[in-house]
């Protein structure tokens, strides 16, 4: 039963990594400003220095938490043998 419980425990934290980053791609890219991929790619310059306000806001400290979170999941993973 031990060994099953490892690897049960192994696949969950596999998953919650899966997961976490599948949802750190889509809060990158609801980030990206611009249109098109000139936005995506640095063309727009003009977003790079502004404010964050409101929503904008919440969800690049949501970013960031959740690449903090997801580095603590790998590493969590990594250190599972």
């Amino acid at each position: 039963m031990g060994k099953d419980c490892e690897r049960a425990v192994k696949n969950t934290i596999l998953l919650i990594q899966l997961i976490l980053g599948i949802v750190l791609v889509v809060c990158v890219l609801l980030q990206t400003k611009g249109s098109g991929f000139t936005g995506s790619f640095g063309g727009d310059q003009s977003s790079v220095y502004r404010t964050r306000r409101g929503v904008e806001r919440s969800l690049f400290r949501f970013t960031i938490g959740l690449a903090i979170l997801f580095c603590v999941v790998a590493l969590i993973a990594s250190l599972i043998k």
